[in-house]
């Protein structure tokens, strides 16, 4: 209403400090929310979101600066603070017991009791009326490791819901999940922020803010750039503003592929039984060329990479690497045969978090560093130098552990990792996933680079923009089968969707 005053904030944060050795993460930001409203906050990897909500949840204490609720300054001095303020945080990167089950993560810490003992039937009870209000489908008895990405994230999501929190900050919530669980997801926002649960919203999806956020905050370098509502923020100038220069948003063009150029990968007949089952799944690619691999969650894409890396074992098909026939028992197996595999998950599977970023980047190639049985530290630090300035890692020096990076330069290690190999086969599962605007561009750039220098790549993507402006053919996974393959111009949005989805085109 025009001239109305806005309520006060339910939340403000003054003036926030934090410093890690080596690096100040916050610099005096300011941010506050409203009841019922959508704040988006928004920066480059490693500008400070994640820590400043960790501030917020309990997980980092400041080194200066105020917290208020209702207008009244609080102590928040560990997560259960936080928790008894009415604040829930869904982390980026999941915070779920792996071998616990659905039912035991979603309930963990708050079981309902009859007398001393656990009310299991009222537990099952109580999780299964919380899906139902999330509009999720999860077996409520299978371990959490054993869920999808986006499963683990909707869960989540639901552990938080079961808290009552009245603020509830979501750090990259759509990253894994289709469209129509963002749909599900966006509506459950708008019911619950109708009841008055404020949201603070974290996300590298800039086209998706106008359609959920109220207001946005831009942090860059650890302080506040600015805040406006969502309507008077064009993605143009948030953009500028979080990169601090004008960055062009399309895709590079990719250099044409050269028919006539070696076949790198061939992969004939492959089925697996993990995971997803796959099915009979055959397909080439070229020198210099990018196949990418699209469809809905579970329909197998990522199950092919890990099958044709060695993370797991086909049950049937061959895979050839220049022309040789590659028997893939283990990913040292297909390391040595000129594959490198960028998996999706990058915590779990990509990085060793209690080791440093130097030891991280050569973890997959010691070999090329020992001498007489011992590692050579400084030829070590040489090339993880190198990578760190190549790929712009944002961190104090190469001892920094990766835990204490933020998720892009994780991601950027992850990297630096296989890009010191000499791989012919580069598997990009997921490879911008987290990942800011600014660091995306630097990631193509570097995956135009392996194209000139003969890299033959297969990308997984969730994110049909990327497939499409990043690949030269796209081959459609739906059910663990190859179900279409689309080239240059004939890839386009409806195709793709019609055939994940198993419509007519």
């Amino acid at each position: 209403m025009s001239g109305a005053v806005a309520p006060a904030p339910f939340l403000r944060m003054n003036g926030i400090v934090k410093t890690f050795p080596g690096v100040k993460a916050l610099d005096g930001v300011s941010f506050d929310v409203r009841a019922g409203e959508v704040h988006a906050l928004v920066g480059e990897n490693g500008a400070g979101k994640s820590t400043l909500m960790k501030v917020l949840a309990g997980a980092y204490r400041a080194d200066g600066g105020t917290v208020e609720i209702d207008e009244r300054v609080v102590t928040i001095d560990g997560p259960k603070a936080a928790e008894a303020l009415g604040i829930g945080m869904i982390y980026q990167e999941f915070n779920l017991v792996p071998d616990l089950r659905v039912v035991d993560n979603l309930l963990l810490g708050h079981e309902p009791v009859r007398g001393v003992f656990l009310d299991r039937s009222g537990a099952v009870a109580r999780a299964s009326a919380i899906l139902a209000e999330l509009g999720v489908s999860v077996p409520l008895d299978l371990p959490a490791r054993r869920l999808t990405v986006a499963q683990q994230q909707m869960v989540e999501i639901a552990k938080s819901l079961a808290r009552k929190a009245r603020i509830i900050v979501m750090d990259e919530p759509t990253a894994a999940l289709t469209e129509r669980e963002i749909d599900a997801l966006f509506a459950l926002i708008q019911k619950l922020r109708a009841q008055g649960v404020a949201f603070v919203y974290i996300s590298h999806r800039l086209e998706e803010l106008p359609r959920i956020s109220d207001r946005i905050t831009v942090i860059r370098d650890g302080r506040t750039i600015e805040t406006r509502p969502t309507a008077a923020l064009p993605q143009h100038e948030m953009v500028a503003m979080m990169v601090g220069r004008s960055l062009a948003t399309h895709f590079p063009k990719l250099p044409p592929v050269d028919e006539h150029a070696p076949v790198v990968l061939s992969v004939r007949g492959l089925c697996a039984q993990t995971g997803v089952a796959v099915h009979d799944v055959t397909f080439d690619v070229r020198a210099g060329e990018i196949v990418g691999l699209a469809g809905l969650v579970g329909a197998g894409r990522t199950d092919v990479v890990r099958a044709v890396a060695g993370a797991d074992v086909p049950s049937a098909g061959d895979v050839f690497v220049q022309g040789r026939r590659v028997v893939a028992y283990s990913p040292h197996d297909a390391i040595g045969a000129g594959i490198a595999f960028i998996t999706e998950d990058r915590k779990g599977q990509g990085l060793v978090l209690g080791m440093n970023v130097r030891e991280n980047t050569t973890l997959a190639h010691l070999g090329r560093f020992a001498r007489h049985g011992f590692v050579d530290r400084t030829k070590e630090e040489a090339t993880t130098t190198d990578e760190i300035a190549e790929l712009r890692i944002r961190t104090p020096s190469s001892e920094q552990l990766v835990r204490n990076l933020s998720g892009g330069n994780q991601q950027k290690v992850v990297l630096a990792k296989w890009l010191i190999g000499d791989a012919a086969v580069y598997l990009f599962d997921e490879p911008t996933r987290g990942i800011d605007i600014g660091a995306k561009a630097e990631i193509y750039a570097l995956m135009v680079g392996l194209l000139g220098r003969g890299k033959g790549i297969v990308m997984v993507s969730s994110e049909l923009p990327e497939v499409l402006g990043m690949s030269h053919r796209v081959l459609v996974m739906r059910q663990g089968r190859l179900a279409a393959e689309f080239a240059g111009t004939e890839a386009t949005p409806e195709r793709v969707i019609a055939a994940a989805a198993g419509l007519a085109a």
